[in-house]
């Protein structure tokens, strides 16, 4: 047991540190390709705070652990909506811009709404079992994809509405990362990210053995907060900052990248049963995702309160306790 401890904090450890380097590496070769701020926030930084889900899930599925691989991305997307975004307005209430309400959150919305249908296809089609299948997967890639174009169209679009003129004989205010020590952070994140994922579910996988719990139990709570730890710590230092919109589009983005890239790879490589987890954790995730929505179009226009973030919260931990009764 203590060892199998050691391979899971170890190799969260890994995960975290590898994801931190590849995003500061990926970020610092972007910038000397010319690609702005905005569109590297969009892409670059997005991957790295979803590469810990992607690689444990990725990992999960290629060692046949179904359970982990659905239930870290299923337990992220409720951790993300119900304790990140419900943490951050406590601190300070959420001000939602109309373009967001009207265009990325549904999306988010729709992608739980496209996992929940996935999951009942035995009841809505007769299926034998309820599965991700390869298809599935490649088609959650589609909608990546798509996902990922407007991103860029989206992006470009702003850029070009708020380009400043560039002044005459001024020079860049930080110099760029060398190219040896920005090859060098992504070969390191992308080491910590392969062995730390290979770690931490081989101690998740044996301590939920040990226990007697199932893997999607443990990919449904352990996994999902300790994959969700990126998002968690960016979000409460830019709402202690004051700047709420990185913790809402950290959420939104990781959320969409989480069933639509992690999923959709994970799949891809090996069909996904979705064994323990069941229609309650698919519903709440749903539900979660339509609260998210409801908070910011009612009660206050466009604004998530911290009443609102204390009902989120309230949620999350009835949601456990249910996980932790039904043992």
């Amino acid at each position: 047991m203590f060892l199998d401890l050691v391979f899971l904090v170890g190799g969260l450890a890994l995960i975290l540190f590898g994801a931190n380097w590849l995003t500061d590496g990926a970020s610092a070769i972007a910038k000397r390709w010319g690609v702005s701020d905005l569109v590297v926030g969009l892409t670059v930084v997005a991957f790295g705070t979803s590469a810990p889900e992607l690689v444990i899930s990725v990992m999960s599925s290629i060692n046949g652990n179904a359970g982990i691989a659905i239930g870290n991305v299923v337990g992220s997307n409720i951790f993300n909506v119900l304790v990140i975004i419900g943490a951050t307005a406590l601190l300070a209430p959420i001000k939602i811009e109309r373009s967001i309400m009207t265009k990325d959150i549904p999306l988010v919305l729709l992608s739980a709404l496209a996992l929940l249908a996935i999951g009942n296809s035995p009841l809505l089609d007769g299926a034998s079992d309820s599965t991700i299948t390869r298809v599935d997967g490649i088609l959650l890639l589609l909608f990546f994809a798509i996902f990922m174009r407007h991103t860029f169209s989206t992006a470009q679009q702003e850029e070009a509405q708020n380009k400043p003129e560039p002044a005459s004989g001024t020079l860049s205010a930080t110099k760029p990362m060398p190219v040896l020590k920005s090859v060098f952070l992504v070969a390191c994140g992308l080491a910590g990210l392969i062995i730390g994922g290979d770690r931490f579910v081989a101690g998740a996988s044996a301590i939920a053995s040990s226990m007697g719990v199932s893997d999607a139990i443990i990919g449904l709570t352990i996994v999902a907060a300790g994959t969700s730890l990126p998002e968690l710590a960016t979000s409460v230092t830019a709402a202690l900052k004051g700047k709420t919109g990185i913790a809402l589009g950290n959420v939104i983005g990781s959320n969409i990248f989480n069933i639509f890239l992690v999923l959709g790879c994970s799949a891809t490589i090996r069909p996904l049963p979705f064994g323990s987890i069941t229609n309650f954790d698919l519903l709440t995730l749903t539900g979660a995702c339509a609260l998210f929505w409801m908070f910011g179009w009612f009660f206050r226009q466009r604004t998530i309160t911290r009443a609102e973030g204390a009902a989120l919260l309230l949620c999350y931990i009835g949601y456990i306790t249910w996980l932790i009764l039904s043992l």
